[in-house]
């Protein structure tokens, strides 16, 4: 059953998004919220911090004008796009003036502002994105987007092709929209446009192309989706990789960092150069696909020691790769598991206070007491570990 209203949602009944609705003549139907925060309240799937977005018929000016008039900070933000950024306490709103598009050239529009909702409608890309909602919680569903989305469907707004040549990078939210909200099913038509523009797409910024691919990978299950990606060579992933994604989810995993490292080990540079991906999401990937490799080599100990929370998707992905037996997974997640994982109790000051020179040679002694403290499962105090120092010399 579709319903007609959005009922119970907290961003909708909070006082500040109240009184921006009441200042820009909401109750006149003027001003509606828009998009994915009106989408994932009719699904119980809105995050904590989950944006507000708005249209209105109001022009960007008035918009300012009304806000500052009630007291609500404004920001002209996009201005020339006809966005302004509203913020009350805690509370920020973007609001865009209703548009149409006048031309496009597959990464921007050149757009004219409106007052007519159904056509603001069909500019978006999917039906379930063209959702608004009141601010008595009451929905404006011109395109059909409420039953696609209730019943798992992504699906293009008119001709699935225009849409995609006023901004390709609409192939890859259908299939991240597909995995977040289509439960993986994939639209004939739509799927068939997105194969058709997959040697068009070498205009897209790569970081917008990494954006949505990060946003993909953080999904809970997308192995399907990325499989039907490959197939239609929009990524480049063997069928070994494939293969080891499924297995990974089948493992419960489902980390951004972990499945870079997980589909590629070895490229994780590429990967970054090719998606401009931040270095602190790389570098994770970097730790977990070397605490996999430990894995890998028998070594719990170094990976525990080395890499802590991370081991434990390097465990994960270690498993998936090379599709490893239950009970050998279960038995090393124990040993992981039981690991009182402590640092080094002894230092370079300990072996100076006991004769010793700085140097190269001190450096190598700590480095090997570090090799027994591992073994010994970070069982050995230190005072045991200091008295090996005689034997290692």
């Amino acid at each position: 059953m579709i319903p007609d209203r959005l009922d119970g949602a907290e961003w909708l009944e909070r006082p500040e998004v109240q009184a921006i609705f009441a200042a820009l003549d909401g109750a006149a139907g003027r001003t509606r919220a828009v998009g994915g925060i009106v989408r994932d309240s009719l699904v119980g799937r809105v995050r904590d911090r989950s944006d507000i977005d708005m249209a209105t018929e109001l022009l960007p000016v008035a918009v300012m004008q009304k806000a500052r008039a009630a007291g609500i900070a404004a920001y002209p933000t996009g201005i020339d796009h006809g966005t302004v950024t509203l913020r009350l306490g805690e509370t920020s709103v973007e609001v865009t003036t209703l548009r149409r598009d006048v031309t496009t050239d597959g990464r921007h529009a050149e757009v004219a502002f409106g007052t007519d909702w159904v056509e603001d409608a069909q500019r978006r890309d999917f039906t379930l994105n063209a959702l608004y909602c009141g601010a008595d919680g009451r929905l404006f569903d011109p395109l059909g987007g409420a039953g696609d989305l209730i019943n798992g469907r992504v699906r293009f707004i008119g001709d699935a092709g225009k849409r995609i040549a006023e901004d390709g990078l609409r192939v890859y939210r259908f299939f991240r929209f597909s995995a977040s909200h289509g439960d993986q099913h994939l639209d004939p038509d739509g799927l068939a446009a997105c194969r058709d523009a997959v040697g068009r797409l070498g205009h897209l910024s790569r970081e917008r192309v990494g954006g949505e691919m990060l946003r993909m990978l953080a999904l809970p299950k997308i192995a399907l989706t990325i499989g039907a990606m490959t197939a239609i060579r929009l990524v480049a992933l063997d069928e070994a990789a494939l293969q080891a994604l499924r297995r990974y989810e089948q493992l419960g995993g489902q980390g951004a960092a972990a499945r870079l490292a997980l589909l590629f080990p070895e490229g994780l540079e590429a990967v970054q150069a090719d998606w401009r991906l931040s270095n602190a999401v790389i570098e994770q990937a970097a730790r977990i696909a070397e605490a996999a490799r430990l894995f890998a080599d028998g070594q719990t100990n170094w990976a525990a020691y080395r890499f802590a929370e991370d081991a434990v998707e390097g465990l994960a992905v270690a498993a998936a790769r090379a599709d490893w037996p239950r009970e050998l997974l279960a038995e090393t997640a124990r040993d992981l598991g039981r690991l009182p994982v402590a640092p080094l109790p002894v230092s370079g000051k300990d072996l100076v206070a006991r004769g010793m020179q700085p140097g190269p040679e001190l450096g190598a002694i700590l480095q090997q007491l570090e090799r027994k403290w591992v073994e010994s499962g970070f069982t050995l105090d230190p005072e045991s570990l200091l008295g090996t120092v005689q034997a290692l010399d």
